[in-house]
């Protein structure tokens, strides 16, 4: 059984390339973990020089197509766990470097290095994102994890390991799940023992030291890397790794340069999220079950009390003040789209205007020698580069109808301004976002709510809102309702059994009480009926 993960290898805030390939790379190589080295292998390199080589092929790559590298990636690494007790070190080994060279076709240098410190034997299989024609890169594609786990399983089947038969994708870890509930993590730990040592305002970076080591934490330094451990946990933790409490960043902060700000557990916040109503008479039609009606039916009085509980807080209880706050909500989220528009379509405008004002001035003496040398051919193809820009600008300069150039300094103001309108804009736009898509909502379940109490309607919604007649689908019934001066004696209707109530005397009583109705026209809005979940008795 083999677990995989692709990882991106970025390059750390405050340290190079060649820093963060050596630091990445050594961690792999670890004698102590690959058995003296001994499990390690490599494909078009030496993994003892391996990220001199890797640092040299994205040198000549930027050589060779004039490209700098826009991204922060700088390799690729893929964790691959076995079962305990299923594999040897060296089998583990030959099935990384297999998988590496069917995965990677041949096009990356690559090296595998097997650990063997933790229970589960495991691969750390590192390739250089840079071809080894030093002319492509790596491009991280969507799905890539599952292709990827998918390429494992086929070489572990090949080789009768076994392998995870349907493996359960959560969009959240299992830390983030867990909440409040999780224990702290070893970076938490440290953090918090760094925050405490803080707190006492050490006179420099060795004093903090000193008290860490008080509080039982080791400190361990090679060269210029410094590790922590927590007493109550296994192995180091470079500060280099934990955003914010670097060795640079906790000098900083003990030299008053900078603020420190702790760090805290982040917590998954769960919110309840408004949904529309149920259409469930379109449900029925599209194949739906009893079980769907009477969860649908549930569903639509849960989400209904959530509309009546917001509009009641609100005070829109009235369907007019509703509808025009919604109208009002929408106007005034169009308005400051609009804004939004015309103020990036006016940067962007900005941007090309400045580009050609920079151009034209740049070549203008050109030009004016291109037409001393009567618009010469051979002046033409010794400067033809610098006159083309030239002309790019006159006609961008036609095309805007520009007649006087701007200076570039008043552009770039007005862009200035432009770009502060624009951030406050879209605060404001984003909180009538948030609340216009709230209102229509509540708007479109009140809508539907309305529609459901008119008699000419066949829809159900499950609020016990309309008169009902006929048989339901299947063997559910349901009984009409009656006005005040009907008498159950006098109905022709039969006295059917309710499917929500229990059986008896009592619930037929009920069934045959009259009933007081709500007039269709009400602008009103009442509060939704409480529904009670099937088998339950009746709380009246």
């Amino acid at each position: 059984m083999a677990t995989t993960r692709i990882i991106s290898v970025h390059v750390n805030q405050g340290k190079t390339i060649a820093d963060c390939l050596t630091d990445r790379i050594d961690y792999s190589k670890n004698p102590e973990k690959t058995q003296g080295g001994e499990l390690i292998s490599s494909y078009e390199c030496d993994p003892k020089t391996a990220d001199a080589e890797f640092l040299y092929s994205k040198r000549q790559y930027q050589t060779i197509t004039g490209r700098e590298q826009r991204h922060n990636v700088i390799a690729y690494q893929v964790r691959q766990s076995f079962k305990p007790g299923e594999i040897t070190p060296e089998d583990a080994n030959r099935i990384g470097y297999e998988f590496a060279e069917r995965f990677l076709k041949g096009r990356h240098a690559f090296f595998v290095a097997t650990h063997t410190d933790k229970k589960h034997i495991h691969n750390h299989i590192i390739w250089n994102s840079t071809t080894l024609d030093c002319k492509h890169k790596f491009r991280d594609f969507l799905c890539s994890g599952r292709a990827v786990a998918r390429l494992s399983d086929a070489i572990c089947t090949e080789h009768r390991l076994s392998v995870i038969a349907d493996p359960k994708r959560g969009k959240n870890h299992y830390g983030k799940w867990l909440g409040d509930k999780a224990k702290p993590t070893h970076r938490e730990l440290l953090c918090g023992l760094i925050d405490a040592a803080l707190l006492q305002k050490p006179d420099g970076f060795d004093a903090l030291l000193k008290l860490l080591a008080e509080a039982g934490c080791e400190v361990r330094r090679r060269g210029d890397t410094l590790s922590l451990r927590h007493p109550d946990r296994k192995g180091f933790i470079r500060l280099s790794s934990i955003n914010g409490y670097s060795e640079d960043a906790l000098r900083a902060v003990l030299a008053g340069e900078k603020e420190h700000t702790p760090r805290k557990k982040r917590t998954q916040a769960t919110r309840k999220k408004n949904t529309l109503l149920i259409d469930i008479e379109a449900k029925l039609q599209a194949g739906k079950g009893v079980g769907y009606e009477r969860w649908a039916k549930v569903f639509n009085v849960k989400q209904m009390a959530q509309t009546y509980n917001y509009l009641r807080e609100h005070g829109l209880l009235d369907y007019g003040e509703l509808e025009e706050k919604a109208t009002t909500a929408t106007e005034r989220f169009h308005a400051l789209s609009a804004q939004i528009k015309a103020a990036e379509g006016r940067m962007a405008e900005i941007a090309v205007l400045k580009t050609h004002i920079i151009n034209y001035a740049k070549t203008r003496d050109v030009y004016a020698g291109y037409r001393k040398a009567g618009y010469s051919k051979k002046y033409l193809a010794e400067h033809e580069g610098d006159i083309l820009l030239h002309k790019a600008a006159k006609n961008a300069f036609d095309e805007l109808g520009v007649k006087k150039l701007p200076s570039v300094k008043s552009l770039q103001e007005e862009y200035a301004k432009l770009l502060s309108e624009k951030k406050t804009a879209y605060a404001a736009y984003r909180r009538s976002r948030d609340e216009m898509r709230e209102l229509l909502l509540h708007k479109q379940n009140v809508d539907r709510m309305r529609l459901c109490m008119k008699p000419s309607s066949r829809r159900r919604c499950g609020m016990k809102c309309r008169p009902s007649t006929g048989k339901g689908r299947g063997s559910r019934r349901t009984t009409r309702r009656r006005s005040p001066s009907c008498s159950p004696a006098s109905s022709s209707a039969p006295t059917v059994k309710h499917p929500f109530r229990a059986t008896g005397r009592r619930s037929a009583a009920r069934t045959a009480r009259p009933k007081s109705t709500v007039p269709i026209s009400a602008p009103v809005i009442q509060p939704p009926a409480t529904a009670r979940v099937p088998g339950t008795p009746s709380m009246r």
